[in-house]
């Protein structure tokens, strides 16, 4: 597996990516997602012969916030340790930024992976006067 960062996939290959792992909201605007990628503050991809198997996008002020925005990796090489890497190469060049933060699926394997790299749901911490709040473009949540 070789991890590069500094040189940003093609938009087909993201397109390819995102839709391999049912990231359908995003490939619907091509573009917009190449253009998304690329005003990232810094991206990791792994490629496996060449090809992108899996990207960490995040945003960051890089002084007292990251947001890690996307992580995913291809169904075939899930649960191999490319999300880790991904995720930790970036927890490393950020390791100096007060707050991590990033917003997950409800999938147990999600949660232990970014609970091992230190993550913490706030709904949990006791006594923690913390809230997250979320407003998704064209997603009703007001149904919960």
């Amino acid at each position: 597996m070789e991890y590069t960062s500094g040189q940003l996939p093609r938009r087909e290959e993201l397109v390819a990516l995102y839709d391999a792992v049912g990231w359908g909201a995003y490939t619907a605007d091509p573009d917009g997602l190449a253009r998304g990628v690329g005003n990232s503050t810094f991206v990791v991809s792994a490629r496996e012969n060449g090809t992108l198997v899996g990207l960490v996008r995040v945003l960051s002020d890089d002084v007292s916030i990251v947001y890690v925005q996307d992580v995913l990796v291809s169904p075939e090489h899930q649960r191999r340790g490319v999300g880790r890497e991904l995720l930790q190469r970036c927890l490393d060049r950020f390791a100096h930024v007060r707050q991590r933060m990033l917003l997950t699926d409800d999938e147990p394997h999600q949660h232990r992976l970014y609970e091992s790299l230190g993550f913490h749901d706030v709904s949990k911490i006791d006594g923690a006067a913390l809230h997250a709040f979320v407003d998704i473009k064209g997603v009703d949540l007001t149904s919960s």
